[in-house]
């Protein structure tokens, strides 16, 4: 399996730490963010990995260059940014037609990427998405999740102010090709995966509840948390 990983935003919620340096090169216990991503997606038996550029895109080149992964990481740079489906319609061939691992590259997680998987080759017949759901202490920030009695998606709500719960959406999904198809067929420049393509695929989108680490650090006060929690010990990378 081939892995999406999206890493070109602005991270301007976390300024002026990213004023000279990308999001995904946050570090976090003194080595950048995307490091854990790639040690977690490759020890886990990813084919390879596609990651998207446009902030500091020169910074992201050099620093893959001298990763031990860089002979299976790919790079696209975006002149434009075209949102998280956009990433995903562009660039479908890809994928070869095939299932893809999707992540978000500004979350610090645990995620067992093969326990995701193992997930997914279990989903119901008709379901085309295994979604990583957590338990968030943020749901406000968050798209929150309805699951029927199946764990099935049966509601999605993107960054409400009164959600019904903090069951949310991780960003870290497999995704089948018929999901990027719909990617594709949006007609907007940019394309937002969590607005413009999930809510599509209700009753067809299979959660996997992780119960491990799993936090966002777009913010400052998410990123002391992540480092604390790097130090006290509560999470567990490859």
């Amino acid at each position: 399996m081939r892995a999406l990983l999206l890493a070109a935003g602005l991270g301007t919620r976390l300024r002026p730490l990213t004023n000279d340096i990308p999001k995904c090169l946050v570090p976090i216990n003194g080595r950048p963010l995307i490091n854990y991503w790639f040690d977690n997606l490759f020890k886990s038996g990813i084919e390879r990995v596609l990651i998207n550029k446009h902030y500091f895109a020169d910074r992201v080149t050099d620093h893959i260059a001298r990763s031990p992964w860089k002979d299976r990481i790919d790079q696209v740079y975006e002149p434009d940014l075209v949102g998280t489906g956009g990433t995903l319609a562009a660039n479908l061939d890809y994928f070869q037609n095939q299932p893809l691992f999707l992540a978000y590259a500004d979350n610090l997680s645990d995620v067992d990427v093969g326990a995701v998987q193992a997930t997914h080759a279990t989903r119901p017949k008709d379901c085309v998405m295994t979604m990583l759901a957590f338990e968030t202490d943020n749901p406000q920030s968050c798209g929150i999740l309805e699951l029927d009695a199946n764990n099935l998606v049966r509601a999605f709500h993107e960054k409400v102010p009164n959600p019904p719960g903090n069951l949310a959406n991780g960003a870290v999904m497999i995704i089948e090709p018929e999901v990027g198809a719909a990617a594709k067929a949006v007609p907007k420049p940019l394309i937002d995966l969590s607005v413009d393509v999930i809510p599509n695929f209700l009753g067809r989108i299979q959660a996997f509840r992780h119960t491990g680490y799993h936090r966002d650090i777009g913010n400052p006060s998410s990123l002391a948390q992540a480092e604390a929690d790097m130090r006290a010990g509560l999470i567990r990378l490859p």
